[in-house]
């Protein structure tokens, strides 16, 4: 088991899934819409069933498309792609009112598994589906897409809702049980988690 988890958290522009880190990390939510423009890294540490991990999670803007090696005209050519191919797990967010963005994350997990040939079937994928609190504009019924995650895909599902904080922390706890977090498959998530900590450490990068 690795000492720091590396997380990457993907999506279109204006799905939220900054806001769903920012609920995470700072149980705070704005509804000012500020796009990702940037890499944001933050540093913190879950307390899971009495342990302490450290966390690395990437906040990346939109990318074109996965970046397919980690050569200067791969990962390292592009600011914004550095460390994406290096993570543990990915978070692919869409929003449930927009099909362009399931799309999007549909593309990307496929360029996933195209280009990170080497341990790919070991890097879990969740996809989220968020803004759950505005389900009647829906455009996909949610059993569609559930079906399609997790039968076809083989991926993990959640929908959640930044704005009023509900399975957020649900998404990172089944998250690290994914990665292999022996210590916290079978404990209550309210338990498992004691928040986010060190609430200063964050990085644009």
């Amino acid at each position: 088991m690795v000492a720091t988890f590396k997380i990457a958290v993907l999506g279109a522009q204006g799905v939220g899934k900054s806001a769903i880190v920012r609920q995470f990390l700072y149980n705070e939510f704005s509804e000012v819409c500020v796009p990702t423009t940037a890499r944001r890294v933050y540093l913190p540490a879950v307390v899971m069933n009495g342990h302490v991990h450290d966390l690395q999670i990437m906040d990346f803007p939109p990318i074109s498309a996965f970046p397919v090696n980690t050569l200067q005209v791969g990962e390292w050519a592009d600011v914004c792609c550095r460390g994406l191919r290096s993570v543990h797990a990915y978070i692919l967010v869409y929003d449930i009112c927009c099909f362009d963005s399931f799309e999007y994350i549909k593309t990307i997990r496929q360029q996933i598994l195209e280009t990170r040939v080497i341990g790919t079937s070991e890097t879990p994928i969740i996809i989220v589906g968020n803004k759950r609190d505005l389900q009647r504009g829906r455009v996909i019924p949610r059993w569609n897409v559930s079906n399609l995650v997790k039968k076809t895909w083989k991926c993990g599902y959640i929908e959640c809702s930044a704005k009023y904080n509900w399975h957020i922390l649900l998404l990172f706890s089944e998250l690290l049980k994914s990665v292999g977090c022996a210590r916290c498959k079978h404990v209550h998530t309210a338990i498992r988690f004691q928040g986010a900590l060190r609430r200063n450490r964050c990085t644009i990068m």
